[in-house]
């Protein structure tokens, strides 16, 4: 007998997603422990293995089995992965064979593949993150199957140029339930996709709330401590900071910046700490585990996401370490991009700068430093915020009502009972 076959009482739900475990995306396995939590069955299945070595120590914490889909990239191998299939499969496939010839090869044998394990293994639902493959081959099984699937779109697979409209309306229609990290994201879905407006929810970015002790900040009484984490792309706005962080020392603050991250534009953005003459100032460690993130924000005055609307048109969507410094008692200084706004709430929970503007950026951190601004009072309704409406065991709720299907009248007021 199979693992599989041995395996066929585990029921419950797939996370179908592009690469696991993704060093940068958390938050994926913050939402699998909150419902694995909640006494939800969950089993992980990835296209593709990660080739990080690096994890985060809360990846061991995760009890769901991961199945790794096959990805082949030569059409012909289509129809062998249709001639292996089980023979229960051929009526769904016969079902979705116009879907699956449109679709990449590649995506339609990871179907396939996906929907003998969803068999198998008695799943009742499919949740995808990010509307990209992951979605695409979670509705190719969901066709296959008739086991119905969701997904959670975030953001590059929202704002980015190469989003395809006509497909991700394709993707909200036959989806059971969408889900999006902020108000923003559900008003640009339903901007896109009308006529299913009422299948798009609201269920905000989480984070494990307890794990982020709350300290009460004080005004720096040397030199001002700033942090700022993220993937070194364009849309981060890191560029941004480090002008902004040239001027504001130029104005006779006493500063020191902590840029953690790694990514595409690493190279640019230490060549650009050495032309300012930063080198004495900014550090710029690499990529850190949630542990070592967490260190960073206790050890910090400041937390800064200057984040843009990047060239190509991709924007951040809510990024987790923002929470964390929110939770953490960290005032932050970030944009009012996409859902930004809804947890940064200018002069009550943070301050909000203009996009790409380094010299407002600069006063906000120097307001930070000078004591003009009330920190503990933004830290504390920071905080506050974040218990209220991004604990992960809410999001959890959230996704549990979804898939039941236990929906109000309205997906408007629904929005609101879910971070009540």
């Amino acid at each position: 007998m199979s693992s599989l076959q041995s395996d066929n009482a585990r029921g419950g739900i797939g996370y179908v997603v592009k690469v696991y475990p993704r060093f940068s995306e958390t938050f994926i396995v913050t939402e699998l422990l909150a419902r694995e939590a909640a006494g939800e069955t969950l089993t992980v299945f990835a296209l593709r293995p990660s080739q990080d070595p690096r994890f985060h120590p809360q990846l061991a914490r995760v009890a769901a089995p991961v199945r790794y889909l096959p990805r082949p990239s030569k059409p012909s191998l289509l129809w062998a992965a249709l001639r292996e299939a089980e023979p229960w499969v051929g009526d769904g496939v016969a079902r979705a064979l116009p879907e699956l010839l449109a679709s990449e090869a590649d995506e339609a044998i990871a179907a396939v593949a996906l929907a003998q394990h969803a068999r198998e293994e008695r799943l009742t639902h499919l949740h995808a993150h990010f509307a990209t493959s992951a979605a695409v081959v979670a509705r190719l099984a969901s066709l296959i199957t008739g086991i119905p699937y969701s997904f959670t779109a975030h953001a590059k697979d929202l704002f980015h140029e190469s989003v395809d409209p006509a497909r991700l309306r394709t993707l909200i229609a036959d989806a059971a339930y969408v889900a999006t990290v902020s108000a923003f994201n559900v008003a640009h879905l339903r901007g896109i996709a009308p006529d299913d407006a009422d299948r798009i929810h609201l269920v905000p970015n989480a984070i494990e709330v307890e794990r982020f002790a709350y300290r009460r900040p004080v005004r720096p009484a040397g030199a001002l401590r700033v942090a700022a984490v993220g993937r070194l792309v364009e849309k981060k706005g890191f560029d941004v900071l480090l002008d902004a962080f040239a001027v504001l020392r130029a104005t006779g603050i006493d500063a020191e910046l902590t840029l953690a991250g790694g990514g595409e534009l690493a190279d640019e953005l230490s060549d650009r700490v050495r032309t300012l003459g930063l080198q004495d100032a900014v550090r710029m460690p690499g990529p850190l585990s949630q542990c070592e993130v967490t260190q960073l924000l206790r050890e910090s005055d400041v937390f800064a996401a200057p984040c843009i609307v990047g060239s190509d048109g991709n924007a951040d969507g809510l990024p987790t370490v923002l929470l964390e410094a929110m939770a953490t008692g960290v005032p932050c200084v970030s944009t009012p991009v996409t859902g930004i706004p809804e947890v940064v709430i200018d002069g009550e929970t943070g301050l909000l700068t203009s996009p790409g503007d380094p010299a407002a950026l600069a006063t906000a951190l120097r307001r930070v430093a000078q004591g003009s601004v009330d920190i503990v009072a933004l830290a504390e309704a920071a905080r506050s915020l974040v218990e209220r409406r991004h604990d992960a065991r809410n999001q959890a709720r959230a996704h549990a009502r979804l898939t039941n299907g236990d929906l109000p009248e309205t997906a408007q007021d629904f929005s609101r009972e879910l971070v009540a």
